[in-house]
């Protein structure tokens, strides 16, 4: 059997914090993995700027509810689950991903939690586990899934290591460079024609 893995943000759906960095006029709220590929440096960062702005929770769910997923995401999504099992591994967060899954029809997500305190204010966040996509990635190998994998950002690099073949999407020009062993594609009917290469069996559009 073989499984898709795929990252959500930046390659199914806008960048949250960049949709709300716009949405706030604050523009340090833009860096995100491609930026910066240590996430606990990232995150305690937003989580500063949050705190300085007095923005909460439900400030951010707003932008969200307003958001759709990338052109051709959803049909591709719908193509994938035809010709493969597909879980998204995320660096995102349980308590954003609610309206953005609704739309993908609500695949398998595996990702994180927030820590509110009583105000709705975010103080912290909670990891799944260290390196969780490529753990998850070793799960799905140890249940015998032979797994193809599609990320965009420094944080989903492991995840495309350990995979048994690992694609590059939508990804910025230095990811691409500095891992050049990936293939990197920019459109859906490209990554399609991706999957349908690294899969051991014959598919087709």
């Amino acid at each position: 059997m073989e499984i898709a893995c795929l990252d959500l943000e930046g390659v199914l759906v806008p960048e949250i914090w960049i949709a709300f960095a716009e949405a706030t006029g604050i523009e340090s709220l833009r860096a995100t993995t491609r930026d910066i590929p240590d996430y606990d440096v990232l995150m305690k960062q937003r989580l500063r700027i949050l705190d300085e702005h007095g923005l909460k929770l439900a400030d951010i769910q707003k932008v969200i509810s307003t958001l759709t997923p990338l052109d051709g995401a959803v049909e591709f999504v719908d193509w994938l689950r035809e010709r493969f099992q597909v879980v998204i591994l995320s660096d995102t967060f349980y308590e954003f991903s609610q309206p953005l899954m609704r739309q993908l029809g609500f695949p398998t997500l595996l990702c994180h939690r927030l820590i509110t305190d009583d105000s709705d204010r975010v103080v912290d966040y909670q990891l799944r586990q260290k390196d969780p996509k490529r753990q998850s990635v070793i799960a799905l190998k140890s249940l015998y899934y032979r797994v193809i994998a599609a990320g965009d950002s420094y944080n989903d690099t492991t995840m495309l290591a350990e995979a048994h073949a690992g694609i590059l999407f939508h990804a910025p020009d230095n990811v691409i460079r500095e891992f050049p062993q990936f293939p990197a594609v920019h459109t859906f009917d490209a990554l399609k024609q991706e999957f349908i290469k690294a899969s051991n069996r014959k598919l087709s559009l």
